[in-house]
Formats: structure tokens, sequence, C-alpha cells
């Protein structure tokens, strides 16, 4: 087998989650309230998602016996801070139990302190735009830190940052539900920032952890005559350039992304372009897949390549990347693909220690619901019993053998 499909030792090969779309009953959360007005775009609401809360051990264990090494899931701030100040040392000994069936299990637990969701009694003050907003993030990452960091491989800050100011206050299809408030986008962008800024500290401080943050990078690609402009997508791609400026001074920068995005002369080229418009419909076709987005798993290798280029010496997580899709050998062929980027960029001196795919679970994808199907496992949305796909197993072999063998393969 050629050294170049070898990964290097130690290299992490999971998959990840988040806590609200997983864990099933946030009841507390700025999500929750979201999906039950009257005027939610969501298509369904998250409910019990897939009860992870509960079956976590199973679950871990299940990810553990592919061959799986690493897990990334996350910690809901509306569970460990239910109000103000008060601090549930229940539901942190819960994470903690958590934390500690993946050491049971010989996994690495990559650890997300905020996944979107934010507690309704932040929501209730002006959420991520509120001028308090970076100071409670900073003490909420220390309680957790205090309570968890010992059992942390790698802390997350902030998941995908970049668009939560664009979702939220100016297209609408996030809490607040604001659109076109453009001081408010900026607010919270700026608030994002220092809160990446003083949570990573706090983690350090209080813990002595590996910390970054992760972001969403789409391959961006400009054909000839094309123009940059002012389009959500690139707008939230200058906000990336100022989170990895911040990254230069972190232990890593996670890496997620799942398509590219094509502009000419006339505008956009690719498929999924419209990614915003959350009432089109799911379709997928060979060449797209369930969101509507461009089959392109070659993105990856663009995207580490970015983070590489603004944070030189950095480490690099791929901590999501993935696809939805009907069809289980169509996605094993996309993790191939991607997988082979990694290499490439390994090959290239880049020091990448993990892919991580996304998703464990198949669970509730925010205003899509559940139709999306992203998981290594599908779900019962009846009885939350889980069906390991073929990819799993797939995904599991290369884990243990530590190399990608065989030719590319095709869908």
């Amino acid at each position: 087998m050629s050294d170049t499909l070898r990964f290097p030792d130690g290299f992490l090969f999971g998959a990840s989650i988040s806590a609200y779309q997983t864990e099933g009953g946030n009841t507390n959360s700025d999500w929750w309230w979201w999906e039950h007005i009257e005027s939610t775009p969501c298509r369904e609401p998250s409910g019990d998602a897939c009860d992870f809360y509960h079956r976590y051990r199973e679950d871990i264990a299940m990810l553990a016996g592919f061959g799986l090494n690493c897990f990334r899931f996350g910690i809901e701030w509306a569970r460990i801070e239910p109000a103000e100040g008060e601090f549930s040392r229940a539901q942190l000994a819960h994470y903690r139990r958590m934390l500690d069936a993946c050491h049971e299990h010989g996994v690495a637990p990559i650890v997300t302190f905020h996944h979107f969701t934010i507690p309704k009694w932040l929501h209730d003050q002006g959420g991520i735009a509120s001028e308090r907003f970076p100071a409670l993030f900073e003490r909420y990452c220390d309680r957790a830190a205090q309570a968890l960091g010992d059992r942390i491989a790698y802390a997350c800050t902030l998941n995908e940052p970049q668009g939560l100011g664009s979702s939220g206050w100016l297209l609408g299809i996030n809490p607040p539900g604001h659109t076109d408030d453009r001081d408010g986008a900026q607010r919270a962008v700026d608030n994002l920032l220092e809160a990446h800024r003083l949570g990573a500290a706090a983690i350090r401080a209080r813990a002595g952890i590996p910390t970054g943050v992760t972001l969403a990078l789409p391959d961006i690609q400009y054909e000839d005559g094309a123009q940059p402009g002012t389009r959500s997508l690139e707008l939230e791609s200058r906000i990336n350039d100022w989170f990895l400026e911040l990254a230069r001074k972190d232990e890593f920068i996670g890496v997620q992304t799942y398509t590219r995005f094509r502009y000419g002369p006339e505008g956009p080229r690719s498929p999924g372009n419209d990614w915003s418009d959350i009432t089109r419909e799911l379709t997928e076709t060979d060449q797209t897949t369930q969101m509507g987005y461009e089959y392109y798993p070659q993105a990856l290798g663009g995207a580490i390549r970015r983070a590489h280029r603004a944070c030189p010496g950095v480490p690099v997580l791929v901590t999501e990347n993935g696809i939805a899709t009907a069809n289980d050998e169509k996605r094993t062929a996309y993790i191939h693909t991607a997988m082979r980027e990694v290499l490439a960029c390994l090959a290239e001196g880049i020091e990448v220690r993990s892919y991580l795919y996304w998703s464990l679970l198949d669970n509730y994808e925010w205003a899509f619901g559940y139709a999306p199907t992203f998981g290594l496992v599908a779900v019962d949305r009846q009885t939350f019993a889980r069906h390991p796909r073929p990819s799993a197993s797939w995904l599991g072999a290369v884990a243990r053998a530590g190399a990608l063998s065989g030719a590319a393969q095709s869908v």
C-alpha cells in the first residue's frame, strides 16, 4: 500500500453531532421557542430529536464499535445555566458521564460549547446581539471547563459563528428572526468575535486544553470575468477572515465544509446557491445532495488550504464534513474523495489532525426538520432505534487501518 494513502499515527477518525439536534427536549432554549411560535419558518419541531440525552452510552459504544476513535458533541448552555447565574450541578454531572463514556471506549472527546443555541433567558435580553453576551459566554465557558475540562481532548468555543449574524438579523431564518437589521447583525458579529476571545481564554486558564473555533468554509470559486460582490455567502467569508485572524493565537482551527459555490460573470453558477431559502424543495439528483448543494467533496481540500494560509502553523481539525443523501453508496464515495483531499493536504505539509464526519446520526437539521439524512446511522423516528448504514463500517475500517485503500470511488 502506498504511503501516500496512510494517515499519520494518532490521526483522529470520528463523527460529530450537536446537542440540540440530537438530545431532544431542550425546552429552555431559544430554538425551542423559535420552533413553536406561530410564524416559525421551521418545517417541524425538534421534539425528542434522537433521544441522545438518554441513549448516549449506547451511541458512544456504537461509534467505538465501528472503529472510530473520536467523537465531537456539544454541551447545551440552556441546560447548564437554566436561569441567569444559576448553574446546574446535575447537568454538568450528566455531561461529565458522557465524557467518561468516551474514555471508557478509547474515544477522544471534542466538545463544542456553543452550537447555535442559547438559553431563552439570554434570548429575552437580546441574545447574541446583547452587549452582555461576551461576558456571559466567558462565565459559562469558565464554569463548564471547571467541571469538565480535565476529560476534554479539544474544546470548540463557537460552531460556525460567521453565519449567526446574517441568519438571525438579516435573513430571519434563525432566532431572533429579524430581517434587514444591519446594526443588530454587526453587533452580533462583534460580540461573537469577543466571545471567542474571552471564552477560549477562560477555557485555557481553567483547564489548559487545546481550544479553537470551528468555521464553515465553503469553497467559493470565481470564474473568469466574475466579480466578487456582497452576497450572503461572500459576507460570511469576510467574517471568517476576522475569525481566522483570531485563530492564529489558538491551538487549532476547526474546518467544516460540504460543497463549493461558483460565481461567473452572470452570477451564481452552482446549484444550492440559494442556501438561505429555507422554503425551497429539498431534492436530490446525481449532481446534488438532499440540501440542494452541488456534489463536490473536493471542497474539503480548498477549505483546509484556506485555513492553513490564514493561520500558518496552527493545526487543522476537520470537525465537520458530510453529505445529506438517501444513497449510502454516494455517502461512502463522498467520504472517500474528501479523505483523499485530507491526504493531499498532509502530503503538502499541512498539519491536519482529524477527519470527523457529519453526522453520526440522522438528526434535526434546524429549519429543514428531519428530512435531510446526513447520518452514518439512521434513526427510527418512532422508536429511536439505531440502524447503522454500510458507510459507518466502511469509515470504521479506514480508521482501524489508518489508511485509505483503493482507487477513488464514483457514484
